[in-house]
């Protein structure tokens, strides 16, 4: 018996990946597999996801579901996104444009540049630095704060990415940057979805989530209404959570950028 089969041995598991096009299923249980497709509905993703499992005649007390999506993915390659201002701590609002001085050619000394994910001017800087340590280097001031909201008010983004140093050894001051952002606006922290160290790939990934996850953000919530009674995670999560509603509830379970994060961790 392998490991999949210990994890749901009374139930299938069940693969869904919403792409433009199609959803695309995989059914496994006991060392069987099956496949199926639909067409997707984008202005409705959770359509096609009940419609492929009404038509897999599955109960849904039996699945354990783990979705992905590669819409964000295309985003990110076709280099769309929504508006997303970048917060970051003060003299280090260059590091989406100066990232690991990769080179693509190596002895081309004219390399086209490539656009930074997020444009100079969205990306802010403030306080709240610690070092290494997490000791603290810098507070942050309700100054800070109060200018921070200006900035996010007179530039009406739809999604904000913070990213301070060293905040996977203590999130407070990113925290406290998410609590004073609008409500009705996509917020995200780098200690919520990559707590490890490197900061350019932090800063990449919660800027691509914004940027490209947030066109699916309306589909969470209405997915979550849905009668679907299994357990589910949103790939790429490391972590398994007791329901699809919970799953979908939880501030983790927007990790799903479909590869993109993975891949620039």
């Amino acid at each position: 018996m392998n490991g999949f089969d210990r994890q749901n041995e009374k139930g299938y598991l069940l693969g869904v990946d919403t792409g433009g096009t199609f959803t695309d299923f995989v059914l496994y249980r006991a060392g069987e597999m099956w496949i199926h497709k639909v067409l997707s509905t984008p202005q409705a993703p959770e359509q096609a996801i009940l419609q492929g499992i009404e038509e897999l005649g599955l109960e849904t007390s039996d699945l354990v579901i783990v979705h992905g999506s590669t819409v964000a993915t295309n985003a990110a390659l076709e280099g769309k996104g929504v508006h997303t201002l970048y917060i970051g701590n003060r003299g280090l609002q260059d590091i989406l444009t100066i990232g690991r001085q990769a080179r693509s050619e190596l002895y081309n000394l004219q390399p086209h540049a490539r656009a930074a994910p997020v444009a100079a001017n969205d990306c802010l800087q403030t306080g709240g630095r610690l070092d290494n340590q997490g000791e603290l280097v810098e507070p942050l001031s309700d100054e800070d704060i109060d200018t921070l909201k200006g900035e996010v008010a007179r530039r009406n983004p739809e999604a904000v990415a913070i990213n301070l140093l060293f905040s996977y050894l203590d999130d407070r001051f990113e925290r406290k940057i998410e609590a004073a952002i609008p409500e009705g606006i996509f917020c995200s922290r780098s200690s919520s979805v990559l707590p490890a160290s490197g900061e350019y790939e932090r800063r990449s990934v919660v800027t691509l989530r914004m940027r490209n996850g947030t066109s699916q953000s309306p589909f969470r919530p209405r997915l979550s209404r849905q009668p679907i009674n299994a357990p589910a995670a949103l790939r790429p999560c490391r972590f398994a959570t007791p329901s699809l509603r919970s799953a979908l509830a939880t501030q983790h379970s927007l990790k799903w950028l479909d590869g993109v994060s993975d891949a620039l961790a």
